[in-house]
């Protein structure tokens, strides 16, 4: 039968924990009531996020529901009369990433949307001077809890890509932490650069380093040149 398919992207800053943005994923049979009808709504083929029957649904005397959409998963009443089957998933969290199905079982012909949903994380990266000498410094960027993965990099302040080492990275919860080290010999502001293309997101931090010994080549000729018009 006919279907639809969506890829929703949706940027859920969460900084420490901090609470996600909500997501409304769309779904509509018309224009006519969907009061009396069923439809069914399921995250990558078999968790049951909302189920709506001819009024009875899982916040209110249905069970059935998956643990991780409890209490997060809510329908539009008032909208039922236009053929509105749309959902809202509350405070978002990284690990609600997925495809989305939203079906009607007993409509004919059979009718089903299909939603990707990308919930990002994107916090900001961490960024300090490990070590520093005369001539050059050692500067880390610390990403903690992003997704999807992101391009990690180090750049000066002209933009151009600063040659760093092997990142680091490791995964729990399904977020990335990323750790990426570059070895710095100019005076200069550098900027750690974090992208994720998938959700069209970029996000840098800066730190400006001092290499006080950078000049020191042309302080010696200038000195020598010194003694010698002293000593002539």
């Amino acid at each position: 039968g006919p279907s639809d398919y969506v890829h929703f992207n949706l940027h859920c800053h969460q900084h420490g924990g901090g609470r996600g943005n909500d997501a409304i994923l769309p779904c509509s049979l018309g224009t006519r009531s969907i009061k009396q009808e069923l439809f069914d709504w399921k995250k990558d083929g078999d968790k049951e996020v909302f189920m709506y029957d001819k009024g009875s649904h899982y916040n209110k005397d249905r069970t059935g529901q998956d643990e991780q959409f409890k209490g997060r998963v809510f329908h539009f009443p008032e909208h039922l009369e236009s053929g509105n089957a749309s959902i809202v998933i509350r405070h978002t969290k990284v690990t609600d990433s997925g495809n989305y199905t939203c079906d009607f079982p007993f409509h004919l012909p059979n009718r089903r949307s299909h939603i990707v949903l990308v919930v990002g994380a994107t916090p900001k990266p961490n960024v300090a001077i490990l070590e520093q000498t005369k001539d050059r410094a050692l500067l880390q960027c610390d990403i903690h809890g992003a997704f999807p993965k992101p391009l990690v990099q180090w750049q000066d302040r002209a933009g151009n890509i600063v040659p760093a080492e092997e990142p680091q990275v490791s995964e729990r919860g399904g977020s990335y932490d990323i750790v990426l080290q570059t070895t710095v010999t100019k005076t200069d502001h550098y900027r750690c650069v974090s992208t994720q293309d998938e959700i069209n997101h970029q996000i840098y931090s800066e730190t400006f380093v001092h290499i006080s010994g950078e000049f020191l080549p042309h302080l010696v000729i200038i000195l020598k040149l010194f003694k010698l018009l002293i000593y002539c």
